[in-house]
């Protein structure tokens, strides 16, 4: 397996590799950035894991556990996508969003990851409104189809 490599010249977001006037081998360094592309367009991850799976599959891509073992030891926090041959690792920046299948929701980056909890819906008062409870639920519902938060 090749070791990640390290550009000199990068995107300040998702450390994408910029080219260099007159430089060689190109293609490397577009590869590397179509890898990356492939791994934050839309992100999905199969869930979190603290060492790489024994058999992935390419296009899956997981979340790196804290802490971790193996060679994803050091990657602790970062989107682990396998491309066929290697692991692409991705850091997180502030404001990423991911779908997390394991858990069936959205999880958010910022300062770390974390997934959006199913808000309680209304009970009690002195005043019950059953439309506005109706529609508040109906709500929360919504927002669980669109996976913001993980279902009932």
């Amino acid at each position: 397996m090749t070791q990640p490599v390290t550009f000199d010249t990068t995107t300040a977001r998702h450390s994408l590799a910029m080219l260099a006037a007159g430089q060689a081998q190109r293609e490397f360094f577009v590869n590397e950035a179509f890898a990356r592309i492939d791994a934050l367009l839309h992100p999905a991850i199969e869930g979190e894991a603290d060492t790489a799976p024994t058999e992935p599959m390419p296009g899956e891509c997981w979340l790196v556990a804290n802490p971790a073992s193996a060679e994803w030891q050091g990657r602790e926090g970062s989107l682990a996508s396998w491309d066929g041959n290697q692991w692409t690792y991705c850091a997180p920046v502030d404001g990423m969003h991911v779908f997390d299948r394991s858990r069936n929701c959205r999880i958010s980056y910022l300062a770390g990851w974390t997934p959006a909890a199913r808000p309680d819906l209304p009970a009690g008062g002195s005043i019950i409104d059953i439309e506005a409870r109706a529609a508040i639920a109906a709500i929360v519902d919504m927002l669980a189809t669109l996976a913001i938060f993980p279902p009932e």
